[in-house]
């Protein structure tokens, strides 16, 4: 299978519905779905473009765990601005993606949800985000700088283990801990501030 449309009518896409089509290339969905299930389209390794029309744009709410994992030709996606978490793993291992747009109605970032993205150079965390699971992008070697918002209160563990291009974070006045690892790994950085507001940095 090189091309997959999901018709108007399919409401669900089940768990690993897709998964490990080694052949597939497109998927077009435009149906008026409102769930597709964890790692329904995970390593689909030669899956490079996902449309998704404006039906169900308004639909899905949740980038479910494993979602896209280990798709590594996939280079771009647009992500329904109606996604309010995105789960655990959920593009982890795709290596060919170089940047995406976090809806600004997003809450959550799941555990090592963009890891080993190992060409993404940019990604802007909104505003809306409170949580970012350990390791999000752990292994993102191409990332240059990364900004976390004002209503993050948390650094997870291994939030950028090994992502050896990092040259600037922006840690907010919100943060009260750093876990450990966090930065493990950051070759290229050179400075780091951390605000009084941090009471414990773990070893």
């Amino acid at each position: 299978i090189k091309n997959i449309t999901i018709p108007h009518l399919v409401n669900s896409i089940g768990e690993f519905a897709f998964s490990e089509c080694l052949s597939l290339e497109q998927i077009t969905i435009i149906s008026s779905a409102t769930t597709i299930e964890k790692g329904a389209f995970a390593k689909c390794l030669l899956l490079k473009e996902i449309s998704i029309t404006s039906s169900i744009n308004s639909c899905v709410t949740e980038i479910k765990d494993y979602l896209f994992n280990g798709c590594s030709t996939l280079a771009q996606i647009t992500i329904p601005s109606s996604v309010t978490s995105i789960g655990e793993y959920a593009f982890c291992g795709c290596s060919s993606l170089k940047q995406i747009i976090i809806p600004s109605h997003v809450t959550s970032i799941g555990e090592y949800a963009f890891s080993k993205c190992v060409k993404l150079k940019h990604i802007v965390i909104p505003s809306s985000v409170t949580s970012i699971g350990r390791g999000a992008f752990s292994g993102c070697s191409s990332l240059l700088k990364l900004e976390i918002p004002y209503s993050v209160v948390l650094i997870e563990e291994y939030l950028l283990n090994g992502c050896t291009s990092l040259t600037e974070i922006t840690i907010p006045y919100s943060i009260t801990s750093i876990k450990k690892y966090a930065f493990n790994g950051c070759s290229s950085l050179e400075q780091i501030k951390i605000p009084p507001s941090v009471a414990s940095i773990e070893s």
